[in-house]
């Protein structure tokens, strides 16, 4: 073999494990999944026990009002997410960048929920959230007698989730910002002021374009982990009450682990996927035409 011939077959080799644990925890779980979809399938009774149903699992979602409640609070719970989380962001980020000292001790703390524990993350809130916990007595202080009973209450539960993930997200989408921030050569800002530009003006002309491609990453990464929400939802409310805080994800895992239903899990998984895949394409589209 040739030297280059070499090279390339050690490199193959030192990124094969990689491949592999691709294949078979990712590709062919994703192509089986695929597969069973057209499937009615009690896993719990094995591989031999399924009943080809054609598109009955993807037609029969459409009249599941679990899975409707499940869809609208997906959207509307994404759809909140991630504007809420993006405009605090850019804005804290900016802050931090101009107006603070000890940058790196408060990257680091606006950083910690994104990579602490979910599990521990949701019993926090869940006792901040109680009845006598400090934000419904915050509330009693500064005047609201009757304050919302949040997760127990049909009407709050979601938004109220909806404040749990902003606040883990946010310190993520700051961080990535911030880089955004410092890579914004000086001389655009000089020459905003040399205009008579002040610093709120430097923020929308100067900043916020120039963090355009870094925005477009950043709200592709937050749908698509906001579509996919499951751990703050399984510890704090379990899709509840009702089917207020319930979301795809969580009525995938409540079909195939609860129902033992694979078949129709496979499928809902599957609609998934493709609102995802849809959101990213026009998002995609629209970005390269903005270029």
């Amino acid at each position: 073999m040739s030297r280059k011939t070499k090279a390339n077959l050690v490199a193959y080799l030192f990124i094969a494990p990689n491949f592999l644990c691709v294949i078979f925890f990712m590709l062919l779980p994703i192509l089986f999944a695929g597969f069973i979809s057209f499937f009615h399938w009690n896993y719990a009774q094995g591989f031999g026990s399924w009943e080809f149903v054609g598109l009955g699992n993807f037609i029969k979602m459409w009249s599941d009002q679990w899975f409707l409640d499940s869809f609208w609070n997906t959207i509307i719970f994404s759809f909140s997410v991630v504007p809420i989380t993006i405009i605090l962001s850019i804005i804290c980020a900016e802050l931090i960048d101009k107006f603070t000292y000890g940058k790196r001790i408060i990257r680091l703390a606006v950083f910690l929920p994104y990579i602490s524990n979910i599990v521990a993350i949701s019993a926090v809130w869940t006792m901040m959230y109680s009845s006598y916990g400090p934000i419904n007595e915050f509330l009693k202080f500064i005047g609201i007698q009757n304050p919302p009973a949040w997760l127990a209450d049909y009407d709050w539960a979601l938004p109220a989730m909806i404040i749990v993930t902003v606040w883990i997200n946010v310190g993520y989408n700051i961080l990535i910002y911030f880089g955004g921030i410092q890579a914004i050569p000086h001389d655009y800002y000089e020459a905003a002021q040399i205009d008579g530009a002040n610093s709120l003006r430097q923020f929308f002309s100067v900043t916020v374009p120039s963090l355009r491609s870094t925005t477009f990453f950043l709200i592709i990464t937050d749908l698509i982990s906001t579509f996919q929400v499951f751990g703050q939802i399984m510890v704090m409310t379990k899709g509840g009450p009702g089917t207020s805080t319930h979301v795809l994800s969580y009525y995938i895992y409540t079909t195939a682990f609860n129902f033992y239903d694979m078949g129709y899990a496979s499928a809902i998984s599957w609609v998934l996927f493709a609102v995802i895949l849809v959101i990213t394409l026009i998002q995609w589209k629209g970005q390269k035409k903005y270029d």
